[in-house]
C-alpha cells in the first residue's frame, strides 16, 4: 500500500520540478518517486559504510593483503 508523506523543498526545487512536470508533461510526484527509487539505496550504501568505518573491532587489510587473500 503506498503511504503518503510530506517533504519541505526550497522554492528554487519547486521552480525547477515544475518546470520539468510542464515540459514533460508527468506530475512533480512522477519525478520525486523515481529519483527517491533511484538514489535512496545510494544514501543506505553510505550509511552502511559510515557504521562499519565507525565499528571499533573492524579489521582493514590493505590492496596487498586482499590480493594475497584472494590469491589475485
Amino acid at each position: 500500500m503506498a503511504k503518503v508523506i510530506n517533504v519541505r523543498v526550497s522554492d528554487d526545487i519547486v521552480k525547477r520540478l515544475d518546470n520539468l512536470s510542464a515540459k514533460t508533461r508527468r506530475p512533480k510526484s512522477f519525478y520525486i518517486k523515481d529519483m527517491l527509487d533511484k538514489y535512496l539505496g545510494d544514501y543506505e550504501d553510505a550509511y552502511l559504510a559510515l557504521e562499519r568505518l565507525s565499528d571499533k573491532n573492524a579489521k582493514y587489510y590493505s590492496t596487498d593483503e586482499v590480493e594475497k587473500i584472494l590469491e589475485l
